[in-house]
């Protein structure tokens, strides 16, 4: 049985794919024990794998969760590709026609998907959990911009970005939207 890569060594692979912003760096990914490897993971026309037509940005790698952005179904949303089973997970009334999703974090265990959500020109943090299929509202209340959310291994913690009095600076909040560390 394969060991999953060391989750640090991913961690910093991702870090590096967000920063990319490509798909080229998937190539290191999962090097686990060793060398790095290629993914040999199919071209699916129909958009129900991992790699599609479609631009898919802003990759994230929990083992054996790969969360990323695309732009597959006429709008920008959140997809899940289980890396152990090969297959694209469905999450259940996490995207929307309306609204563009962008920056996804997920926790070790695949429960929760942290993102950030454009809606009628205002962006907030929203939390998503596969086990109750319920998106929360994070910032509904915080009168400020925010982006580029990630959330801890153990889903208790959400850092991201907030512009308050024209600075970027960051906040952490638990997952019921409670402010934990301020700027």
């Amino acid at each position: 049985m394969d060991t999953p890569p060391p989750r640090l060594y991913l961690q910093t692979i991702a870090n590096l794919l967000k920063q990319s912003l490509t798909w080229a760096g998937l190539a290191f990914l999962l090097g686990g024990c060793g060398y790095p490897r290629y993914l040999s993971l199919s071209f699916d026309r129909s958009g129900r794998g991992v790699n599609s037509a479609s631009e898919e940005i802003f990759p994230q790698v929990t083992y054996p969760f790969l969360v990323f952005t695309s732009d597959r179904n006429g709008t920008q949303g959140i997809y899940l590709y289980n890396l152990q089973n090969n297959r694209l997970e469905t999450l259940p009334r996490l995207n929307a026609l309306d609204q563009v999703a962008s920056h996804p974090s997920i926790t070790e265990d695949g429960r929760y998907i942290v993102f950030a959500l454009s809606r009628q020109g205002k962006t907030d943090i929203v939390l998503y959990d596969r086990q109750t299929e319920q998106k929360r509202n994070l910032t509904a209340d915080l009168a400020a911009d925010t982006r580029n959310p990630v959330i801890n291994a153990n889903g208790d913690r959400i850092a991201f970005e907030v512009a308050q009095d024209g600075q970027w600076d960051i906040m952490v909040m638990d997952t019921q939207g409670q402010i934990i560390a301020t700027p």
